[in-house]
Formats: structure tokens, C-alpha cells, sequence
């Protein structure tokens, strides 16, 4: 199999993870970057850009006739898409133009319903709001046209006091960021983050990929790893599984809030602003917006102050989650390093991606993680692949 791209000298390691994910772990197409204190010293590519033109066995090599994956080739990375969009409210808060122990009805009047005009921004940005479902379910159309999202959540019924409590609101989260984004500056999320974030820095990452910029990305789809992948492979635990097979349970429902869930490879999904799980980058562009925020690579400034990078690193609910299930850590809009997910250190702060896709910062080490795999896999929140590349920067350093 070829792998393209470069390492720096120490880095080795992550090359040999990275081999060693498409011959033992199942990987088709895949991306990996990785900058320390600004400077990139990993960043390579390999397999098709599709992933129906992989082999079947995880070779990775493109098959008949299959595009290869190229140096900008990006894909849609799910939930990783949330630890990118959490810089937004962040930045806006530095800024002083969002009070994160306001009430979001300050801002966004019509939330109070349902119980709900206690919840506090950081509450929802925490995962605590309590609507992590519907009530009834969106239709693809209605979750992409910038009103329908926000009224539903807008009017439904918490499903525990928001604050006293936390849930993985995987799809939800979508309305819930937009809408206060949107209150607050005028402007959708992915516009205000293309204007002040990544169009400035040349990033490769959008939440709502632009026209001009469709023919970069990749197909993705599901995959199952091979029984070969050495006691790696994930497997749910049986009350999560359980909670899954239950349709009236906030696992099944938080993650139906779409039905039917909409097509990925759709451009009309790729182009929608859903902070929660459509964004679409490269491994590049999202290593390097996390390095961005603890220090630019061009001329030495910070997205981010140093205060916010600690409070974006902040602990704000841990302990049983009411949906995914297990024990999580979140932050502001970033996942924290737990056993449920684990990142670099206890530093660290970022977010996965269903199915595979990681991205994270640790200021301790300096560190903008990024990867990006058009196999999505049954993983949650700590797919092995992501885990090996995680292991291996750690053995780097």
C-alpha cells in the first residue's frame, strides 16, 4: 500500500500506526495531521478517495479504478463537526458577546417552553439542556432549512431539569448552537465560522461545504473491521446495545431526531448547516484549527487566550450519561478525555466522530490532532484506529 505525505523525524511512529490501520484494522481511505507548538510533523494520506473502491480486506489500495485519496481530498467527519463548531461560541464569548452563565432566552426568547428558561448557555453547550430528542422526529429537508430545527427544539418538552443532569445531544445539538449563534451575531454558524476562523487561516474545514469546493470530497460508508484487529475492535456494552435496540429510549431517539437519517454522500447534506454532524474538512484542516487555537502557524497569534483555552479544557458535566449510556466528560462543546474517550492527556480537549473521525487540542503538549477515514465503523466514541494514531503521538512525545 502506498502512503503519501511526510513525517518529522520522531514521528515514525505515527507513519507505522497509520500503515498498520488499513492492514489490520480495516481502514479504505484515511487522512492524518498532526502540528506541534505550530509546526506540522505529521501529515499523510492514503487508499481511495471512496470508499466503495476500497478492497474488501482493508487493503486500502483503491481498487478498479478507484481515485486515489489526494493531498486535499476531505470528508464528512460526523460529531467531530462539533468540536469545530465549539469555537464559535467560545471566540464570541472571548469577545464579550455571549455571557456563558446567561439564560439562552436572553438571547433566544422563544426557548424558555417546556421547562427550559433556566437553562443557562453553558448548560448547553455541556450536553445538560434535557432535549436531546424530539418529540417527533425531523424529515431530512426540515432538519436543513434553517427553521424547522430550532422551532422543535425551541418547543419541546425538556426530559430532565436542564442543568441537573447531561445527555449526548447528537443531533439536537445542530438547532440548539445554530439558532444561539444565530441570535447573537446575525449570522448562521458556518458563515460567522468561514468569516473569522477558517477562510482567514486558509483551513480546510466548512459546515456547509461551498459549491466550489464538492469535487475534494470523498464518498463515504459503513464498514465492519476484521476479526483480525487484535483485540482492538470495539464492542458496545450490553445496556448501551439494550438502550439502542429500544426505540422509546433516548439512545434510539437522540440519534433518530433525522428520520430517516439523511443520506452523507448527498451534496445537499454536505451543504447544510448541521454543526452536529455534516462538517466536511481535511485530516489538515482540522489538525490545523486546533493548533490554531493554541497558537497560529503563520505569525504566532492565538485563536484563542490562553483563559479560553483553559475554560474550553474545563470540566463542566461528567459522570453517567443519560444517552450514550456510559461515563462522559464534556467541556463547553469539546468531549474531555475519559476512559469513554480517551485523547493525548487529561489536557486535552476535541471531539470524535461516529464511526471513526477525531480531532482534538492539548495545550500541555502543544498538540492539533486531526483524523479523517471515509470507513465509518460501529464506533462511538474511541474507534481503534483513531486510538492507535492517539498512542502513537504519545509515544512520540
Amino acid at each position: 500500500m502506498d502512503v503519501n505525505g511526510t513525517v518529522t523525524e520522531g514521528f515514525e511512529a505515527v507513519r507505522d500506526a497509520f500503515v498498520r490501520n488499513f492492514e489490520v484494522l480495516g481502514d479504505r481511505g484515511a487522512a492524518v495531521a498532526v502540528y506541534r507548538d505550530g509546526r506540522k510533523v505529521v501529515d499523510l494520506w492514503a487508499g481511495p478517495k471512496d470508499v466503495e473502491a476500497g478492497d474488501a480486506d482493508g487493503g486500502g489500495d483503491g481498487g478498479e479504478g478507484g481515485e486515489p485519496w489526494a493531498a486535499g481530498t476531505a470528508q464528512v467527519v460526523r460529531s467531530a463537526t462539533k468540536g469545530v463548531a465549539a469555537v464559535v461560541p467560545l471566540l464570541l464569548h472571548q469577545r464579550g458577546l455571549l455571557d456563558l452563565d446567561a439564560p439562552v432566552a436572553s438571547y433566544w426568547p422563544e426557548f424558555k417552553a417546556g421547562g427550559k428558561e433556566r437553562t443557562l448557555v453553558r448548560d448547553l453547550l455541556a450536553h445538560r439542556a434535557g432535549v436531546p430528542a424530539l418529540d417527533t422526529a425531523l424529515t431530512p429537508a426540515e432538519a436543513v432549512d434553517g427553521l424547522s430545527g430550532a422551532r422543535a427544539v425551541a418547543e419541546q418538552q425538556a426530559f430532565w431539569e436542564p442543568g441537573s443532569a447531561h445527555g449526548y445531544h447528537a443531533q439536537t445539538y445542530s438547532w440548539l448552537l445554530s439558532e444561539l449563534v444565530l441570535r447573537v451575531t446575525g449570522a448562521s454558524l458556518g458563515q460567522w465560522l468561514a468569516q473569522e476562523v477558517t477562510g482567514p487561516r486558509g483551513l480546510e474545514f466548512w459546515i456547509g461545504l461551498p459549491q466550489a469546493e464538492t469535487a475534494r470530497v470523498g464518498r463515504v460508508g459503513p464498514v465492519d473491521p476484521p476479526q483480525t484487529a487484535g483485540g482492538l475492535r470495539t464492542r458496545p456494552r450490553r445496556n448501551v446495545s439494550e438502550a439502542w435496540a429500544d426505540p422509546s429510549s433516548l439512545t434510539r431517539r437522540a440519534f433518530a431526531a433525522i428520520t430517516p437519517l439523511p443520506d452523507e454522500n448527498d451534496p445537499a447534506f454536505r451543504a447544510a448547516e448541521l454543526p452536529a454532524s455534516a462538517g466536511t474538512g481535511t485530516a489538515r484542516g482540522l489538525a490545523g484549527l486546533y493548533a490554531a487555537l493554541l497558537g497560529d502557524t503563520q505569525d504566532g497569534t492565538r485563536l484563542f487566550t490562553p483563559e479560553t483555552a483553559r475554560l474550553a479544557g474545563t470540566e463542566l458535566s461528567s459522570g453517567p450519561d443519560r444517552v450514550l449510556v456510559v461515563n462522559t466528560r464534556f467541556g463547553p462543546g469539546y468531549m474531555l478525555h475519559s476512559p469513554a474517550s480517551p485523547l493525548l492527556s487529561p489536557a486535552s480537549f476535541g471531539h470524535p466522530g461516529r464511526g471513526g473521525s477525531l480531532g482534538f487540542a492539548d495545550p500541555e503538549a502543544g498538540i492539533g490532532f486531526g483524523y479523517v477515514t471515509n470507513a465509518h465503523a460501529k464506533s462511538v466514541t474511541a474507534d481503534p484506529r483513531a486510538q492507535a494514531l492517539v498512542r502513537a503521538v504519545r509515544s512520540a512525545l
